[in-house]
Parts: C-alpha cells; sequence; structure tokens
C-alpha cells in the first residue's frame, strides 16, 4: 500500500515538504493509546545491551528525522529501538537555502543539504524530559553539531555549550563532525582539532556515554586515528557513517546529478562503504567500544550483516522514505524470523 501512495504522491513531492507532511501523523501516535505499538514493537528477544544502556533492539533511527526532538514516541511506537534526535547547534539556524533535499530514485538514495535547520539545543530540552517520563521509550540519543555562525576555533565552545544541557537528559550523547553541509565542519576530524573538542565535550557529558560520528570519505590511515583518539579519551563509541559527497557507480544520469549539486549522499549507494568502514574500526577497536553502522541499510539482511561484521547497534534512515511507517517493524520482525540473537 505504501508504495502505491509513494508512487502516486508523494515521489512526486519536494522531499522536505513530503516529511513536514507525515511527521504530526508520526508525532500523533502516541494518542492512540498504544495501538501502534503493539503492532510494530520489537519483540523481547531482540532486547540488547550496549552503552550501559538496555535497548529494545539493536535497530535505532539515525540523527536527521527528528531535528527537534519533536516525535521521539511517535517512532518508539513503530518500532525503532532508539532514536538519535538532531543534529541540534547551540543557536537556532535556519539551514541552508530550498530546495535541500533531492531523492535520487533509481539508486534508493538522497541527496541533502540541509545544514542543521533546527531549533537550538536549549529548545530540544523540555521535549527530550516529556519524553522521558514514558516508561516504554526508546533509547533517546542527542547528535549535536556547530553552529554555523560559530567559526571554527570556537567549535569546541559551541558543541560543550549544548552538551552541557543534553547530556543530563540523554541516554548518549553523539558528536557530529561529520556532515559535509556546515562550512568547515569535516576539518574538525582532523586529530589536533578533534582531541581538544572531545575532551571538552566528554567532561561536559559527564557519565553520559559519548560517541562520534564520522564521514565515510577518509581513508584508513584517518579512520585508524580517530579509533585511537577515541580510546584514548575514554569515548563510549563511534558512529559509522555519515552521508558522503561521492557520486561514484550512480544509476541516476551525469546531468541529473550536476543539476541536483552539493550535498551529502545516503541510502544505497552508501552501503558498500560504511560497510567496509565498519569492518575497518571493528579491525583495530577493542571489543568494548560501540561501533553504531549506519548507511544504506534496507532489510533485516542488511542489518544481521552489520551486526555480524562487529557493529553492536545499527541506524537507518534514507530507506525509512522509501520503506514508509511500517519498516521498523519489517526489520525487527526480519530479525526475530532469522533468529538472531544478541550475545549475552
Amino acid at each position: 500500500m505504501y508504495s502505491v501512495l509513494f508512487n502516486a504522491v508523494f515521489k512526486r513531492m519536494d522531499p522536505e515538504r513530503a516529511h513536514h507532511l507525515a511527521f504530526p501523523v508520526i508525532r500523533a501516535l502516541p494518542l492512540l493509546g498504544g495501538i501502534v505499538a503493539k503492532y510494530c514493537g520489537p519483540h523481547p528477544s531482540l532486547r540488547v545491551r550496549a552503552l550501559g544502556l538496555e535497548f529494545p533492539s539493536p535497530f535505532g533511527l539515525a540523527a536527521g528525522f527528528d531535528k527537534n526532538a519533536e516525535a521521539i514516541l511517535g517512532l518508539g511506537e513503530l518500532g525503532f529501538g532508539h532514536v538519535e534526535v538532531g543534529t541540534v547547534t547551540r543557536y537556532a539556524q535556519p539551514g541552508n537555502e530550498k530546495p535541500r533535499s533531492f531523492r535520487l530514485i533509481a539508486d534508493r538514495g538522497l541527496v541533502n543539504r540541509m545544514g542543521f535547520n533546527n531549533q537550538g539545543s536549549a529548545a530540544a530540552v523540555p521535549r527530550i524530559e516529556r519524553a522521558r517520563l514514558k516508561r516504554d521509550r526508546p533509547i533517546i540519543g542527542s547528535n549535536i553539531g556547530k553552529s554555523r555562525v560559530t567559526e571554527v576555533e570556537d567549535a569546541a565552545a559551541d558543541y560543550i555549550w549544548s552538551a552541557e544541557r543534553l547530556a543530563p537528559i540523554s541516554d548518549y550523547l553523539a558528536v557530529n563532525v561529520s556532515s559535509p553541509n556546515t562550512p568547515g565542519l569535516r576539518g574538525l576530524q582532523e586529530l589536533t582539532l578533534l582531541e581538544p573538542l572531545l575532551k571538552g565535550v566528554k567532561e561536559a557529558a559527564g557519565d553520559t556515554p559519548l560517541l562520534v560520528k564520522i564521514a565515510p570519505d577518509m581513508d584508513d590511515e584517518q579512520i585508524d586515528g580517530i579509533v585511537s583518539l577515541a580510546v584514548k579519551l575514554g569515548l563510549d563509541g563511534i558512529i559509522a557513517t555519515n552521508t558522503t559527497i561521492s557520486r561514484d557507480g550512480l544509476h541516476e544520469s551525469a546531468e541529473r546529478i550536476e543539476e541536483i549539486g552539493a550535498g551529502g549522499l545516503s541510502g544505497a549507494p552508501l552501503a558498500a562503504r560504511s560497510l567496509e568502514v565498519l569492518k575497518r574500526i571493528r579491525s583495530t577497536a577493542p571489543d568494548d567500544l560501540c561501533v553504531i553502522a549506519v548507511g544504506g541499510v534496507t532489510t533485516a539482511a542488511d542489518v544481521i550483516e552489520r551486526l555480524d561484521a562487529g557493529a553492536t547497534l545499527v541506524q537507518g534512515f534514507t530507506a525509512f522514505i522509501y520503506e514508509g511507517p511500517l519498516w521498523a517493524r519489517s526489520i525487527n520482525r526480519g530479525l526475530r524470523k532469522a533468529g538472531w540473537r544478541a550475545h549475552k
């Protein structure tokens, strides 16, 4: 049914407008008294412990969908074991000019240059606090980024400001230094800049688990360097990966790709590279370092492939657009049907 609706309506619509139309429906799901959760919720056998927490399922929703922490409970009812809100920044900002989101339907991909459009980290605080009051809720992660108006040399203070407000009310905190859509942001992945930034955020985060989200466009030496730094600083994990600036191997025409222009590519075209990065991280990282795999995940088989490759948890986002509201349910049912069990 959703595929018919998508082909008839949504695929003709600007992706951002389609998102805004669907979002209030998701946000309202908890008003139905748990009916959706009973149908879509993960089976208890899928529970997994990570970051000192119990996740209802190893599969969660990546940052970028719920930018302002407005639909956490509704997304949990759809079956996501965790919801990573954001990316939020210290200062509210409108993001880049529209249009800024583009479907690559033949590739099951998405190009976006949203630019961290959000209402600011302080605005997310009361929403997360309210969501935490519900007992049967998903794990809540907060993804923080640099404000566009903040100079790169002042980035650490910007992140720390958000961390001080969000860490006490979040189940984990993710530092985003890998979006390609904020000028200068990816430069923060250079170890000389990244180390003092992460030190400051870790101190501000206190006991809240802290992870760093990295780009797929780094070479092995750079990846190894970030793994070593994460271990050195006592970070709890790495999220791999963000969107890519590569346009290799696409089915979409070169003319269309040029017309779309700059932005981060996500979805199926990222699957192979994100899996490579995951395997590289796991080849050098200690067993107790949490690695959250994200990029190109569509099916339960994709999730299992990443878990078998050493991922602690798995996230998705772009396939939500193509697969529809029962996507997380389908993933969780597939995991159970395959007999997947967390290693205790």
